[in-house]
């Protein structure tokens, strides 16, 4: 569901960290840090692209904290296992055995969408 930004207080901030990927939001767009906000319907956007990279050590913790865990799982398991054991690690999935099973990817490029569990 998406949320009109018309719908949105006054002054109200989306921050989206994403953006290299398409962004959070219909509105977004990349920024940088030397322009770094722009405002759509007095919503004000902040959209700075690579954001991590102003920190990179700090950001690149962060990550393998995050991700560490799906690591093991596919080295402990194997990917197919690892994806049916865990339903969040198999929504992270975008393509698999020349499948697209992401449904934003499919509809993006026009391609027919495989549910991840059928793609094995």
């Amino acid at each position: 569901m998406r949320v009109s930004l018309a719908l949105m207080k006054i002054a109200a901030r989306l921050l989206s960290v994403g953006v290299n990927q398409g962004g959070c939001f219909e509105t977004t767009h990349a920024t940088t840090h030397q322009d770094p906000i722009f405002v759509i319907d007095d919503v004000v956007h902040y959209c700075v692209a690579n954001m991590p990279g102003a920190v990179p050590r700090t950001s690149a913790i962060a990550l393998g904290n995050a991700t560490l865990r799906y690591g093991l799982e596919i080295a402990g398991k194997g990917v197919e296992e690892a994806l049916k054991a865990d339903k969040g690690l198999a929504l992270g999935l975008n393509c698999y055995n020349g499948k697209v099973t992401c449904v934003g990817v499919a509809e993006t490029f026009g391609m027919e969408y495989i549910p991840a569990y059928e793609a094995f």
